[in-house]
């Protein structure tokens, strides 16, 4: 062991633990030096995980003195490219940081990081997940692109989001095969675990139970319901699926699936490949075209949460013969067989996509090399027609039955074959005969851990019983047995009565002519079997008669009774016994009976065995003085090679200076030498073969001198002729019990230390009565056991004689009260001034005055509570106390809360009408009223108590902490929209009464009140010149606080308008508005009572720019038409319209002919000749009007003719005519709000009558519209223009000759 003589520079490599989990430490010498350490981790690299491109920052503090070095390593490369990777040291923090400025997905990997310094190293390890950029699944094929393959992106993905499950250790069960279970149903249990080579799983059902409750706890957190899970399997289709019903507890829960531990991304649509697909409660996961490297560990997380684990596995299988088409008539059986190139324990059968079971129906059988696959199909009906499938890995075979009519209407079943039996047989013993070609040619051992693995089926012919395997499925009688067709011998399938009809006979190639005898059978064959060395060995087969008799033979030896063996015969079971077997049993025993065979391996291992003898001498605790020897012996035997390792608690012992192991063939010896009292402990021994390994577990106990007496002494009096002190026992009593302390004491000031003797061991604390008054001294304290004295502890300096007065005790409390006594309990001081308490003094205070007088007149008291009798009932008294000690009475405590003497009172019942009579969003007022007092059962209230919690807390919160008096209280200090419970509580000096609440919760906020505007004078049209700011400030009355949306023609309102809100209103401001702003701009207040909207116009704009030229034309006599070329404005301002204004020579001044004009063109009428006219044309907006544009003057001149009369010939003419339009109406669309003008030319002699209509009604009498005629001219004007004009207008013109009508519609405009 360790020899503390030795150089504390050696080299070594001790283990020590950790505080911090993870972290290996590493001692490189054998002693550390006084005030040196090695180092260590005070905190650890957190794991991390971060979205590629982004920085990753791994940080670590460390201690140890002297400081130690930080480096760093990665798993799979290197951290030495500063580009990649920089370290820094922040002194202020203490940290140590590994920075990786731009992440990639290759940098994904385990990280460790090392502490370094002379005296050792730490190390510790953290993992760095990257998470790749997500990419769009869906749209692309749409788009032309190919399908993703989620597969080709995994093979480039490192990221490990998911812990790995632990490694198979020796010895021990796969995590795997747990994972599995927890997932599989009950049925598939044994399928399963015969895949991993465990044959017996029944001592696994307790903890696989304790488990399942485990994993269903944590489900239980996202998922509400899961169920109907199913394992991975092919489909006929080509698709790898598994699926499994669930339903979320939170929707938006992720969903990840790993393969391996690693991240698989998938789809949800069908042109992804993975592809995780749910309809309903049904998830189905699914892999297209799975190849070879798609197998995996297959696992489905919920957040943290697994549901479900599967294994996917690819063997490397192929078809030797495939299944073939097969025909059978209703009520026979149909057979499919196939034939494998590597024998497995079950394939997977089909029908369509639903995948086939053992059971009434389907019969599924392996034979016993595992080669031949066969499905039979019981009682055909003509709903088995389809096709079938047979499925190993990725590869499949199919092939059709077809069930045929029956025409005699028969009730037999028979077997019909799909080829010819005889050929897969053959080529089922051909393939046999090349697999055990090639298991020859392994080692033994690995030929017996494939027996293991095969299930424990046996190599040779026939050695199936018939019964369900591991697998699921049945197992046929033997290779023995060619006819796999079932007939009338099959006991399973047909009683006496049906061997007594008539077997029907088919033609065609597919069954035999007739079914024969087929003679004796094997029911159960021989299994491969392990027996250790010395055990009893048993090899069991039976026949299908008790006639038969058959032969045993090893290696094709022929054995009888007299070759060390026992052949028993127990009617058709035939046994083989080896009462004690040894190394050359090994062998492959062969039964024989009338030309059928079964064999089996028997494997004769010899695993290490300790003698009892030596065990029971090994097990004796080895007991040695400190610097003495140790030694252990202990015989063995078993198989070579032995491996022999050497333990002490848990650290393997390796040869050293202090360690001495001696190992041969049958026993090993260990010698520690120069042992200390550290090296106590458990020593065991390890023994380990390949059948096998033993231990055996001793223990060292070292005894060798105590520790000192733990310290500091504590100071248990300390009076004027006294000093009482005590201590804690050696940590470590060296192995033997105390047997005393030795006590010395030195005087302070002097050198001498005086001995006072020796205590028993069993108390640890001494009462010197020697001291002088005024004086300090210091005590040694040393232990003593049989192995000698220890070291000593020294206390410090105590006082003797100093007067040290207690402190002050807490203030008392009142146990209860009455009218004619008080009962009072306190609790001793925590200072007791270094002496005991030998009592207390209580003092009373009557309320009201300033004198405190003493209770106990009598003597102190000596217990911690006390009953104060000398009281008068309706009195308010406060209670003191004061501790004494040998010093005397120290000070008093506060007082207690004033207590008044009277009788105690029953507390009051609960209050009555509690209603909540205002709220807002930061307080609630409440009223009550006052319980009712019932004699002996609920006395009077005295005051009250609110409390409220928040509907998430479960604890109440007092509002107030003194009770009040009032029947009303406003709560304050409450979150907005938050939610509360409330109660009230009566209380008066007997307690607190039932608490009254509200049944439902109360909300922190006004009394509801609908949306609505309160400026009634709210605009609903504004005009902005452009590049003015434009703000609109509206105010509202809502609760709870509403939400306020802007829209600016139904769209979201633009990123430069900015919108204020507050809880009474709204404001929209738009800082330099332009024309693009101009619409209609719609506010909603939304809560949970309703909504209301409003709109607002906008109208930015600017002064308008005058029309083009202007030209005079006069068509008609005493008329003149003027039309100008449009304002550069009008097509960005459609409310823009034109005036038209004249001054003739007559007058001399400008009036307005014509407004609201929307059209280029306008007629004056009224023109007299002779006289001067002057026009202007105006281009009117909201903002005013432009400059004019004048067109030359218009004059018509009076030309004077002589006067010449010619009598002109009468002739009679005739001018009248029909009405009719000259001009009609012409479709209008007028903005909302604004005039409207209609107008239409006619004609007619004598002058029609002209009648205006809207919807058909007359308008002519409407004071509302305002109609005109002049010259033919018909013009209807609308003031203002609403919702309501929204009609069809028509004009009817009629004379004596006649009538006309011409019609429009009016579009208004919002």
């Amino acid at each position: 062991m360790l020899n503390k003589k030795r150089d504390p520079k050696a080299v070594v490599a001790i283990r020590k633990q950790s505080r911090i989990p993870g972290v290996v430490i590493t001692q490189c010498v054998e002693q550390v030096p006084l005030g040196k350490s090695t180092p260590d981790f005070t905190r650890k690299p957190l794991a991390t995980t971060v979205q590629e491109g982004k920085k990753a920052v791994l940080k670590a503090m460390v201690s140890g003195e002297p400081a130690p070095t930080v480096t760093w390593e990665r798993k799979n490369g290197e951290v030495d490219d500063p580009e990649k990777y920089k370290t820094r040291y922040d002194e202020r923090a203490r940290e140590h940081y590994l920075e990786i400025p731009k992440v990639k997905l290759d940098q994904a990997d385990t990280y460790r990081c090392f502490a370094t310094n002379v005296y050792g190293n730490a190390v510790c390890t953290t993992t760095l997940n990257v998470k790749e950029v997500v990419l769009k699944k869906k749209g692309q094929a749409g788009n032309g692109q190919a399908p993703l393959d989620f597969r080709s992106m995994l093979k480039k993905t490192v990221v490990t989001r998911k812990k790995q499950l632990p490694p198979k250790k020796e010895g021990e069960i796969d995590p795997k095969l747990w994972e599995l279970l927890l997932s599989a149903k009950r049925k598939d249990y044994e399928k399963i675990c015969l895949d991993f080579g465990v044959t017996d799983f029944r001592w696994m059902l307790k903890r696989l139970n304790q488990m399942r409750k485990e994993r269903e706890d944590e489900q239980a957190k996202v998922v509400e319901k899961l169920e109907d899970v199913k394992q991975i399997e092919v489909k006929p289709n080509g698709r790898a699926e598994f699926s499994f019903n669930m339903k979320l507890l939170d929707p938006n829960s992720k969903i990840h699936v790993y393969k391996d531990g690693k991240s698989v991304p998938y789809g949800d649509d069908d042109n992804s490949n993975p592809s995780l697909k749910k309809t309903g409660t049904k998830y189905v996961f699914s892999i297209n075209d799975p190849q070879p490297e798609d197998a995996g560990f297959y696992q489905v997380d919920v957040e943290e949460a697994n549901v479900l684990t599967t294994d996917f596995q690819v063997p490397d299988v192929k078809f030797v013969a495939k299944i073939k088409d097969a025909k059978a008539v209703e009520s026979e059986d149909a057979v499919f067989q196939c034939v494998l190139s590597t024998p497995l324990n079950r394939i997977t059968w089909s029908k369509q996509d639903a995948s086939l079971e053992h059971g009434d129906k389907y019969e599924i059988t392996v034979s016993e090399d595992k080669l031949t696959h066969t499905l039979r199909v019981k009682d055909c009906a003509m709903a088995d027609n389809g096709k079938y499938y047979a499925i190993v890995g990725i590869t499949s075979s199919s092939a059709a039955l077809t069930v045929e009519a029956d025409p005699d209407g028969g009730k037999g079943r028979k077997g019909i074959k799909t080829g010819d039996q005889g050929d897969l047989t053959k080529l089922a013993l051909e393939q046999g005969k090349d697999n055990r070609a090639k298991d020859q040619k392994d080692s033994a051992d690995s030929g017996a851990g494939a027996a293991l693995r095969d299930g424990g089926a046996g190599s040779g012919d026939g050695s199936s019983d018939g019964s369900k395997d591991a697998s699921g499925v049945k197992t046929d009688g033997g290779k023995g047995d060619e006819n796999l067709l079932g007939d009338g011998d099959d006991e399973n399938n047909m009683g006496d009565g049906d061997d007594k009809k008539k077997k029907r006979s088919r033609t065609g190639p597919l069954v035999p002519d007739t079914v024969s005898d087929r003679g004796v059978q094997f029911v159960s064959g021989l299994s491969d079997t392990v027996a250790n060395i010395g055990e009893r060995a048993e090899l069991t087969c039976k026949l299908s008669t008790e006639a038969s008799g058959g032969r045993w033979y090893k290696n094709g030896k022929l054995l009888t009774n007299g070759d060390g063996v026992r052949i028993i015969k127990d009617g058709a079971c035939h046994k083989l016994i080896i009462d004690c077997c040894k190394k050359d049993d090994t062998a492959v025993y062969c039964f024989e009976a009338e030309g059928r065979k079964s064999e089996a391996t028997l494997n004769i291992q010899d695993p290490p065995q300790i003698d009892s003898d030596a065990l029971v001498n090994f097990t004796k605790p080895v007991i040695i003085k400190a610097g003495e020897s140790a030694e252990w012996k202990l015989t063995f035997s078993g198989g070579d090679p032995m491996n022999i390792q050497w333990y002490k608690d848990d650290d393997e012992l390796l040869p050293g200076l202090n360690v001495k192991t001696e190992t041969s063939a049958t026993q090993s010896q260990l010698r520690l030498t120069k042992c200390q009292r550290k090296d106590s402990g458990e020593v065991k021994i390890k023994i380990k073969n390949k059948f096998g390994t033993t231990e055996a577990t001793s223990r060292l106990i070292v005894l060798d001198k105590p520790t000192p007496p733990q310290g500091p002494a504590d100071i248990v009096e300390s009076a004027v002729t006294s000093v009482e002190f005590k201590w804690k026992p050696p940590k470590d009593s060296g192995g033997c019990p105390i047997t005393g302390y030795i006590i010395e004491r030195q005087q302070v000031g002097r050198c001498k230390w005086t001995n006072l003797g020796e205590i028993c061991g069993s108390d640890a604390s001494y009462r010197d009565s020697g001291v002088d008054p005024g004086r300090r001294y210091c005590y040694r304290i040393r232990a003593k056991t049989a192995e000698g004295i220890s070291d000593y502890l020294q206390t410090e300096d105590i006082a003797a004689g100093v007067l040290r007065y207690p402190g002050a005790p807490a203030a008392p409390k009142v146990i209860s009260a009455f009218k004619d006594r008080i009962n009072l309990a306190w609790s001793p001081p925590c200072d007791t001034g270094g002496t005991k308490i030998v009592g207390y003094n209580l003092e009373r205070n009557k309320k009201g005055t300033n004198y405190w007088s003493l209770v106990n007149q009598g003597g102190p008291i000596t217990d911690t509570k006390f009953a104060v009798k000398d009281v008068f009932e309706g009195a308010a008294y406060e209670f003191r106390v004061s501790a004494i000690n040998l010093s005397g009475a120290g000070d008093p405590s506060i007082p207690c809360d004033t207590v008044i003497a009277r009788d105690p009172m029953k507390p009051p019942g609960r209050v009555t009408d509690l209603k909540l009579t205002s709220s807002s969003y930061t307080t609630f007022s409440l009223a009550w009223t006052k319980p009712r007092e019932v004699k002996g059962v609920e006395d009077e209230a005295q005051g009250y108590y609110v409390e409220i919690r928040l509907i998430e807390c479960l604890e109440w919160s007092r509002c107030n902490a003194v009770p009040f008096t009032l029947t009303s209280y406003t709560v304050l200090g409450l979150k907005a929209m938050a939610t509360y419970w409330v109660r009230v509580i009566a209380t008066n000096y007997g307690g607190d009464g039932e608490p009254q609440g509200f049944d439902k919760y109360v909300i922190a906020m006004p009394p509801p009140v609908r949306p609505r505007f309160k400026d009634r004078n709210m605009k609903t049209f504004v005009v902005v010149r452009s590049g003015n700011t434009v703000r609109l400030n509206i105010n509202f009355e809502a609760c709870p606080l509403p939400e306020i949306i802007w829209l600016k023609d139904g769209i979201p309102v633009a990123k430069h308008v900015t919108i204020t809100n507050s809880d009474k209103g709204s404001q929209l401001l738009i800082p330099t508005s332009e024309r693009s702003d101009s619409g209609v701009y719609t506010i909603t207040v939304k809560n949970l009572v309703g909504q209301e909207s409003f709109n607002v116009e906008i109208r930015v704009t600017d002064d308008p720019r005058p029309p083009g030229p202007v030209e005079l034309v006069q068509n008609i006599p005493g008329t003149v038409t003027l039309s100008w070329s449009p304002s550069p404005d009008e097509k960005r301002d459609d409310r823009l319209h034109y005036t038209v204004s004249q001054r003739d020579s007559f007058k001399r001044t400008w009036r307005t002919v014509a407004d609201n004009l929307f059209n280029n063109k306008f007629t004056v009428v009224n023109i007299l000749p002779g006289w001067e006219y002057h026009f202007r044309v105006f281009a009117k907006n909201d903002m005013g009007l432009s400059t004019p544009s004048e067109p030359p003057v218009f004059e018509t001149r009076k030309e004077k003719e002589k006067f010449i009369v010619n009598t002109p010939k009468k002739k009679n003419l005739d001018f009248q005519a029909a009405p009719a339009f000259i001009v009609p109406l012409k479709m209008r669309t007028a903005p909302q709000g604004y005039e409207c003008h209609m107008s239409c030319a006619v004609k007619g002699d004598p002058a029609p009558r002209v009648t205006w209509y809207r919807n058909n009604i007359s308008l002519n009498t409407n004071t509302n519209y305002h109609i005109t005629n002049v010259c033919g001219v018909c013009s209807l004007l609308i003031l203002r223009v609403g919702v309501k004009h929204n009609s069809e207008y028509k004009v009817v013109i009629e004379n004596k000759l006649g009538s006309a009508e011409c019609s429009m519609i009016l579009s208004v405009r919002e």
